[in-house]
């Protein structure tokens, strides 16, 4: 981990005096400042603390899903798995995560802003062809995974991403008439409604929540009008209502979140949450300790993943909860201080992209800690850097990639560098 970091911080990092000095030579004059896009030699460096919290979820998280899933080869549904082997394949796709990351750090924004409607297509592509069978494989009645071998791929990840940044370079393109709903918000609004209908398909309307929450959160940084968006708004909460009325496994979800511990529902709906809050109160003040963990011994369905935070709860107690909670607070902030930056530098796009990072890993991490706490109906999505799942991982640390990437351009604009 640590060598990552230092990677980071030296992947062709050079003394900007040093670039000045080269293009003195051309020019045979004053010294030009460095352009972005010819060699990331030329950057000032990034942003250390932001890295290193990263880096101590990752560390934390590989930590919590080996302790989750040691004791899985028990059932028989894992027998034929080793003690070790959700812990092998996490590394694996932390591996490949790490090394995308890298490459990812070397684009520049202006690439990124060129490629977004391209990218957005090819995530289309992928959310159809993940629902033809045999190319798509089925886990727990839901069709959301292309294996790759190594590790599954997950569609709806990649489209997070490529719907995150299609909105900035939308938003950035019809700046000009942000203020007209037909011409600025009605065609990004089809768009974000094409994915959610094959996301509904598989079904998995976790990941059509965020994207749409992704979406309108860079509509509403954009610039769109505070009543259009509220209009927006309001269209999806009717929308998301009348999925759930319409669907009575989504019904069944709710009345077992109002109310989990009944007869009907805490061996059926509301089994996992209720297994969740029996970890959390174990774990009290400062849990019961490292591996010692109860729930986890096939009481509480998907522990490495969706529920890992329980499971954290019950080891670490309220100290680590809260240990968790202020690190994505932190994450959170600091990545949306970023984009503001960007776009007090005229630097909209890398802007709109940071922003929507920070929307997409906080609200995501929201919605997760208030499922696994019992604010929240319970809803399929992981604890981002930290749950198990190679698809997640990947997207996640791409994503921080660009961010830091959007980092880099900041403070080589600031120290008098042009993009």
């Amino acid at each position: 981990m640590t060598q990552w970091a230092s990677n980071f911080s030296a992947l062709g990092l050079r003394l900007q005096d040093s670039a000045g000095m080269k293009r003195f030579s051309r020019a045979g004059g004053a010294a030009q400042p460095p352009r972005f896009g010819d060699e990331m030699t030329h950057a000032p460096g990034i942003d250390q603390a932001l890295v290193w919290v990263v880096v101590g979820l990752l560390v934390a998280g590989v930590i919590m899903v080996y302790s989750a899933s040691i004791a899985l080869p028990d059932s028989p549904r894992f027998a034929r798995y080793s003690s070790t082997h959700f812990l092998v394949r996490h590394l694996i796709s932390l591996a490949v995560a790490f090394v995308a990351a890298l490459l990812v750090f070397q684009i520049p924004l202006r690439t990124w802003e060129g490629v977004s409607p391209w990218l957005f297509v090819g995530s289309i592509v992928l959310l159809i062809l993940v629902l033809i069978p045999g190319i798509g494989v089925v886990v727990n009645g839901a069709r959301r995974w292309i294996s790759l071998g190594f590790m599954g791929f997950q569609p709806s990840e990649m489209a997070k991403f490529a719907v995150l940044l299609y909105a900035s370079g939308y938003m950035v393109r019809r700046m000009a008439v942000k203020e007209r709903f037909f011409r600025a918000v009605l065609p990004m609004a089809a768009a974000v409604a094409i994915v959610g209908l094959l996301l509904l398909a598989e079904p998995d309307m976790g990941a059509f929540l965020v994207i749409a929450v992704i979406a309108m959160g860079i509509l509403f940084l954009g610039g769109v009008n505070a009543r259009m968006f509220f209009l927006i708004a309001a269209v999806l909460v009717i929308a998301f209502a009348l999925m759930i009325a319409l669907s009575e496994w989504r019904r069944e979800r709710i009345f077992a979140y109002l109310d989990p511990w009944s007869e009907k529902h805490s061996l059926g709906k509301g089994y996992q949450l209720s297994h969740s809050l029996i970890a959390i109160g174990r774990g009290e003040v400062f849990g019961v300790g490292l591996g010692g963990s109860v729930e986890k011994l096939h009481w509480l369905p998907e522990a490495h993943t969706d529920f890992l935070l329980a499971v954290i709860g019950e080891e670490f107690g309220l100290v680590g909860l809260l240990a968790v909670l202020v690190s994505f607070f932190w994450l959170t902030r600091r990545i949306m201080h970023i984009g503001r930056q960007a776009v007090a530098l005229e630097r909209v796009f890398s802007g709109l992209v940071a922003q929507g990072v920070g929307i997409w890993i906080g609200f995501q991490a929201f919605i997760n800690m208030g499922v696994n706490l019992g604010a929240l109906p319970t809803k399929g999505l992981t604890l981002p850097f930290m749950s198990y799942g190679g698809s997640a991982v990947l997207m996640n640390l791409i994503a921080i990639s660009v961010v830091l990437r959007v980092d880099a351009e900041n403070r080589q604009l600031m120290r008098g560098g042009r993009a």
